[in-house]
């Protein structure tokens, strides 16, 4: 009994305090024409603090990032989606950016070890996921509100493009196509419609 409990305490332990690779890539960094807009999250931006966006890892997840060009860290806070293009692994605020001194060159080579989880990590960070669209707006109101009636996995993101934000309305992650084909027949069902669309 005193062994389980002894076991019991050390993966508690572990788990809080994170530790180990969890991915190694690419990073960018973002931040000029971005302050003050709305994250994924739902926060407002702010580049002089140290938040990042990654594709899959849950919000408010903490990642220490390591830039292994010049052994230069920081610990970030997950509070947006992306980034989107290429082999890109996390974007940073530009105050994370400033820690790695990685401002001159904007991208770097880097190793990403979880610090605190802000919820369940998924097993595969590379793993394809896909979405369902289910509305586009010009103001966040009319987005949320969409979100709210709908419910369940509903949630409502800003996409900025054409130098102006719109409000997405997403529903539900899957890891296959196939599942969440599936699901639109279901919201059919309730009156709504969408396509899917596919988020890394």
């Amino acid at each position: 009994m005193k062994v389980f409990i002894f076991l019991l305490l050390s993966l508690i332990l572990l788990s809080g305090c994170g530790g180990g690779t969890l991915q190694e890539g690419e990073a960018s960094w973002y931040g000029p024409g971005f302050d003050g807009r709305l994250t994924s999250s739902g926060e407002v931006y702010n580049s002089s603090d140290t938040t990042a966006a990654h594709r899959t890892l849950p919000f408010d997840t903490v990642v220490r990032v390591i830039n292994t060009e010049n052994d230069k860290s920081v610990d970030v806070r997950i509070n947006d989606r992306g980034p989107y293009e290429g082999d890109r692994i996390i974007d940073l605020s530009r105050a994370a950016a400033e820690d790695l001194d990685m401002m001159d060159s904007g991208v770097a080579d880097v190793r990403l070890e979880l610090v605190e989880a802000g919820g369940r990590i998924p097993r595969d960070l590379d793993q394809e996921m896909y979405t369902i669209q289910v509305g586009e707006y010009n103001s966040p109101p009319f987005a949320k509100r969409l979100a709210e009636e709908i419910g369940g996995d509903a949630r409502f993101e800003p996409v900025f493009f054409f130098n102006r934000n719109r409000y997405m309305v997403y529903y539900g992650r899957f890891t296959s196509i196939s599942d969440a084909e599936r699901q639109i027949e279901s919201l059919r069902e309730r009156g709504y419609d969408g396509f899917v669309k596919q988020i890394n």
